[in-house]
């Protein structure tokens, strides 16, 4: 039954890329696409450093959470994409300052390269304040 699915493209957000949405809703979930380091206006940031790239994917989960009708402090799970485990001790605590008192599950996964190589992808659910 698709009338139950609200599919969410922001236009506080890059257009994606390809052909999927960046936020879905669905049963009282909303699922966050991947999300690489990219600005509103659809700046790459490729040679940025680790941080700034991993500010900015989390700037577009939460914008994405945000135009679906969710919140940071909904999340039940974050799934974290790396080109270098050595990030992680830096990108944990830029994600702690993000999310603040929330501890959804998470899992931070080593992957040897990411599209247009940036060095973070972060991927999200949530559930939906109406829930």
């Amino acid at each position: 039954m698709t009338e139950n699915i609200v599919r969410t493209n922001p236009n506080t957000m890059a257009k994606p890329g390809g052909h999927y949405t960046h936020a879905v809703t669905a049963n009282g979930f909303v699922f966050i696409a991947g999300q690489l380091p990219i600005t509103p206006d659809g700046t790459k940031l490729i040679d940025a450093p680790f941080e700034q790239q991993a500010r900015q994917a989390l700037d577009n989960v939460a914008a994405a959470l945000a135009a679906a009708g969710s919140a940071v402090e909904q999340l039940v799970q974050v799934r974290v994409y790396v080109t270098d485990m050595k990030e992680w001790p830096g990108f944990n605590a830029i994600y702690a300052s993000w999310i603040g008192p929330s501890c959804p599950a998470r899992a931070v996964v080593p992957v040897p390269e990411l599209h247009y190589g940036f060095k973070i992808e972060i991927e999200a659910v949530a559930l939906n304040k109406s829930s």
